[in-house]
């Protein structure tokens, strides 16, 4: 695997670390417990990092030279990314893997150079893509401008697109892929860790509890919920994500966010609690009466996976992955993004029918035990590497065949 920034050893909830660490530590593990043999290739943004660390039994992760070694925002590393395939070519020709799957487009950019001399197949999941982000941000869009055309250049390349959801595939075609070549595969979750069953976090005694986890990046929507409090009396919104607590106050997002509680009114009725271990985030998703995910743009949605399989009804912009996970009216309710108004009905509709939470909880935890564990979707992204590796036979030569 190829991960150029989102490193699967990364604590989570800075600027560029989220749900791709997530994923891809997690698909590197239940892989190995298959009995694959995993390298993860991600860029060394500390000197004291080693070159080979253990993340699971049968997963090792490479840490590549490419560029300074410290922090860079996801969207400067492009400059960096020949250096990256170089590595990749010095250590691919000592330790040849069948497949490389990169994870974002820098990330396929880097293994299709590295890759096709070596005539290893290439699979590319995007987690996101610069079109759509392009739409939703305009001119706040801080990619590089080349991004756009690498993309279609991937999607033109790369023997297989696994995309994580259905609306992805519409978009990849736009950008001229084969549609036979792109599979569509969720994002998991892990079922032991976020269940129904367990503790729950303490709450505020009197009030409502909704719950956002998020990076604290304005294209999240948390500033929505915020806005939306004003209009739903009786409930606090906690805020996980973004730095440590003890940085909130110097954190952009952070103060934007307390500066629109303030303006509104529910300054008293939001907390901000920054990044909060992922140990104990079940507590806290079990604890509320609904959880919020109002991205304006979403490739996938983890966390409304997460809430789903604790038992949560989940409240979550129809946009992207979220159309696919979050069934409206059966498992959560979705509403129009960047639109408070919509957001506190909904809300205030949920909150006065503790029946149509129940329901709704259950059904989000069945669908996420059913569809959406871990060993589930590592079979099907197996089964995309097979179809490189063990091609059907009416893809296989008349030599072969004969």
């Amino acid at each position: 695997m190829v991960s150029d920034h989102a490193s699967p050893l990364a604590v989570l909830g800075g600027v560029d670390a989220g749900g791709q660490n997530v994923h891809v530590a997690a698909l590197a593990r239940q892989l190995g417990r298959m009995g694959v043999e995993v390298m993860v290739s991600t860029r060394r943004d500390d000197p004291t990092l080693p070159r080979w660390a253990a993340l699971a039994p049968g997963v090792a992760v490479h840490h590549v030279d490419a560029g300074p070694p410290y922090p860079i925002p996801k969207d400067d590393l492009l400059p960096y990314m020949d250096a990256f395939a170089a590595d990749l070519t010095r250590v691919w020709h000592r330790w040849r893997p069948d497949v490389v799957h990169a994870h974002f487009w820098m990330s396929g950019l880097a293994a299709i150079q590295a890759g096709r001399p070596l005539d290893i197949p290439v699979v590319q999941t995007f987690h996101a893509l610069g079109v759509v982000k392009r739409r939703h941000q305009g001119e706040r869009d801080t990619s590089p401008p080349e991004r756009l055309e690498v993309e279609r250049r991937i999607v033109a390349e790369a023997d297989r697109v696994v995309a994580t959801c259905t609306d992805e595939v519409f978009e990849l075609a736009r950008l001229g892929a084969d549609v036979d070549r792109v599979k569509v595969v969720p994002c998991g979750v892990d079922l032991g860790h976020f269940s129904p069953d367990g503790p729950e976090e303490a709450r505020t005694p009197g009030l409502s509890r909704l719950v956002v986890v998020s990076r604290l990046v304005e294209r999240k929507g948390v500033g929505n919920v915020v806005s939306a409090l004003a209009e739903v009396p009786g409930a606090e919104v906690v805020i996980a994500g973004g730095p440590e607590e003890s940085a909130l106050p110097d954190h952009e997002e952070a103060r934007r966010l307390m500066g629109l509680a303030e303006a509104a009114g529910v300054a008293d009725r939001v907390q901000l609690r920054g990044r909060v271990d992922r140990a104990d985030l079940p507590a806290l998703l079990r604890s509320a009466d609904a959880v919020l995910c109002v991205p304006w743009y979403e490739p996938f949605g983890l966390v409304a996976l997460e809430a789903m399989a604790c038992g949560v009804p989940v409240v979550a912009t129809a946009v992207g992955g979220l159309v696919d996970t979050v069934v409206d009216g059966v498992t959560g309710i979705h509403v129009p993004p960047r639109s408070p108004q919509h957001l506190a009905a909904a809300l205030r509709s949920l909150l006065e029918d503790p029946v149509l939470r129940r329901r709704l909880g259950a059904a989000g935890a069945r669908r996420a035990r059913q569809r959406y564990g871990w060993n589930r979707v590592a079979r099907s992204t197996l089964g995309v590497y097979g179809e490189l590796l063990c091609p059907p036979v009416e893809d296989v030569g008349m030599e072969a065949r004969s």
